[in-house]
């Protein structure tokens, strides 16, 4: 089984990604949060320090863009091939309202004839490998099949699917029918991403689609970072491990970023997640929430390590 680590944004950052891939070296494929490529084909300084290959030694990271304009991506293409990748994942997953109402992410599978004269642009161009990642559609499952009759016509690496519509965001259950339809349809390998959060879905996934050999997961690594680990090797997360990995990205970010409210920016969004590991963690979520010093933040996290088993 090949295993993927999805993007999120504000969280999986090259700090992040080496610190998992240190921890937890089960993960195949990396992919970067999202980058919007200019009409110059110029990147943000944040974005570019994201992809540098300097910033991710010992991984694979596969650079992901957002954009519905062949050019945009053709130019961002050709800079990210000479910083030395060889594959580029477009992004037509993305739900978040901004992103859609630009008719990017997952917005841009409403726009099938658009959609279609993009792709046959960029794969023209042939400038690296493509891989797509994508919803089923924006407003109803039924799209996915004249969507999947267009990403037949590229030689994609693979399609990542997400099971979902845009309107879904996360909520709801990824459309298992479909995917298997997918399955059926797709002339290109075909990844699986949604909802795998624990050992026992992964298990019961693997038993309704034991011939599926690449699975991406987001939200459940973030959550239980070594979830993997459980997966491939039969061992479970501990308490030490899991705050070994704290704390090496912790100190990540206050090497690089100014000022402790930039720090506790990074680290709340982290425990979003994490904190589900621990039960009856509702008084440490709410201190570490309202944290505005880092000694706050330290008295807090340490009470939690000290205090609570992980489930």
């Amino acid at each position: 089984m090949q295993f993927y680590f999805a993007p999120l944004e504000g969280i999986t950052g090259y700090i992040y990604r080496n610190t998992h891939n240190a921890f937890f070296p089960n993960v195949n494929k990396y992919f970067s949060p999202f980058i919007v490529p200019s009409t110059r084909g110029e990147f943000k300084n944040r974005d570019l320090n994201d992809i540098l290959p300097e910033n991710n030694q010992d991984i694979v990271l596969i650079p992901q863009l957002l954009t519905n304009h062949g050019k945009d991506f053709i130019l961002a293409s050709r800079k990210i091939k000479e910083l030395g990748y060889k594959e580029i994942n477009l992004n037509l997953g993305c739900p978040s309202g901004t992103v859609v109402s630009k008719n990017r992410g997952s917005g841009f599978l409403a726009k099938k004839e658009e959609l279609d004269v993009f792709l046959d642009e960029i794969f023209s161009a042939s400038i690296t490998k493509i891989s797509i990642k994508t919803r089923i559609g924006k407003d109803c499952p039924e799209e996915f099949y004249e969507l999947i009759e267009i990403f037949n016509k590229y030689p994609l690496e693979e399609l990542i699917i997400h099971p979902r519509i845009q309107k879904d965001y996360y909520k709801n259950h990824p459309n298992l029918r479909v995917f298997k339809d997918a399955l059926n349809l797709s002339k290109n390998p075909v990844c699986y991403n949604g909802d795998i959060f624990t050992l026992d879905a992964y298990n019961t996934f693997k038993e309704e689609f034991p011939g599926v050999e690449r699975i991406m997961l987001g939200r459940g690594l973030i959550t239980n970072p070594g979830l993997l680990m459980e997966i491939a090797e039969q061992k479970s997360l501990d308490k030490k491990l899991l705050k070994d990995f704290h704390d090496k990205i912790y100190e990540g970010y206050k090497r690089i970023l100014y000022g402790d409210r930039n720090v506790l920016f990074k680290m709340k969004e982290l425990w979003v997640y994490m904190i589900t590991l621990f039960p009856d963690n509702a008084k440490y979520a709410k201190r570490i929430k309202k944290s505005e010093r880092l000694c706050d933040y330290d008295e807090v996290v340490s009470s939690l390590f000290r205090e609570r088993e992980i489930e």
